[in-house]
C-alpha cells in the first residue's frame, strides 16, 4: 500500500502545469456541452463556469497535495486518487448543479445530472450517491467559496445594460455574440487570470463583441475607454 502511495505521488504532476492547457480545454469543453444539453439559465452556466474553472481547478493541485506541506490539509477521496478525466467530468456536472442550487428554484435534480452523465461520460457511470460525494468534495476543495454575486456574467449584463441607455449601438449588440466570446475566454488558459478580475473579463466580452457586431462605418462611440472607466468605477465600489 505504501508503495502504491509512493508511486501516485511521483506521478503527480507539478502545480505549475497542471492540469495543461489541452486537459483543461477538454473538460471545460464538456461543461460547455453538457449546459448546452441541460439548456440552464445563462447566470447558472456561467456560476457553474466560475466555480469550475475559476476556483475548482485552480485549488485542487494545492488540496491534492501536489505543493507540499505548506499547501494545508490536503482533501483526500476516492474521486481524486487516481484523478481521471471521467472524474473532472462528474465535477464539472457536479459545478452545474452547485449552481443551479442557487439560482433556480427548481434546482436540476441529480437524477436528470446522472442520466446525462450516462450519456456523455465514455469511461464510467456513476450513481447518485457518487454525484453526492463529489458535491461534498468539491465544496470541501473550493473552502465553500460558491458566492456568485461577483461573476464575469453579471457583471456583463449590467454593462450591456448601462450600454443601451446611453448609445443606440447597444441595440446592435447580441447578448448571445456577447456570451459566445465569454466562452471562449473561459476556454483559453491564456486568458485564466481574468477569473480574478471578472470586471475586466466583462469588458473584454464587451468590447470583442462590439467590434465583431457593430459595423465599422458606425464606431463613433469611444467603446474602450468607456469599458476602462466603467471598469475603474466598479472596482471603487
Amino acid at each position: 500500500m505504501e508503495l502504491e502511495e509512493d508511486a501516485l505521488v511521483a506521478a503527480a504532476p507539478p502545480p505549475s502545469s497542471w492540469p495543461g492547457p489541452s486537459r483543461r480545454r477538454h473538460i471545460l469543453q464538456f461543461l460547455l456541452h453538457a449546459c448546452k444539453r441541460l439548456d440552464p439559465r445563462p447566470i447558472v452556466k456561467y456560476s457553474a463556469l466560475d466555480f469550475f474553472a475559476g476556483r475548482f481547478l485552480p485549488a485542487l493541485p494545492r488540496k491534492m497535495g501536489y505543493c507540499g506541506a505548506r499547501s494545508g490539509r490536503a482533501v483526500r477521496s476516492w474521486l481524486l486518487e487516481p484523478l481521471r478525466d471521467s472524474n473532472l467530468e462528474l465535477f464539472a456536472l457536479v459545478a452545474v448543479w452547485i449552481a443551479s442550487k442557487i439560482h433556480d428554484v427548481r434546482p436540476l435534480s441529480v437524477k436528470s445530472l446522472k442520466a446525462l452523465g450516462d450519456r456523455i461520460i465514455s469511461d464510467q457511470h456513476f450513481t447518485c450517491r457518487d454525484f453526492a460525494d463529489a458535491e461534498l468534495v468539491f465544496m470541501e476543495v473550493v473552502e465553500h467559496n460558491i458566492g456568485s454575486s461577483s461573476i464575469a456574467f453579471i457583471y456583463l449584463e449590467e454593462l450591456l445594460i448601462h450600454f443601451r441607455e446611453i448609445s443606440k449601438l447597444g441595440d446592435l449588440l447580441d447578448l448571445d455574440v456577447c456570451m459566445d466570446f465569454l466562452d471562449i475566454l473561459y476556454e483559453t488558459e491564456d486568458t485564466s487570470l481574468l477569473f480574478n478580475s471578472p470586471c475586466s473579463l466583462a469588458a473584454s466580452t464587451l468590447v470583442a463583441a462590439y467590434v465583431i457586431s457593430v459595423p465599422k462605418q458606425t464606431w463613433e462611440f469611444p467603446i474602450l475607454p468607456w469599458g476602462l472607466l466603467h471598469h475603474m468605477m466598479k472596482r471603487k465600489s
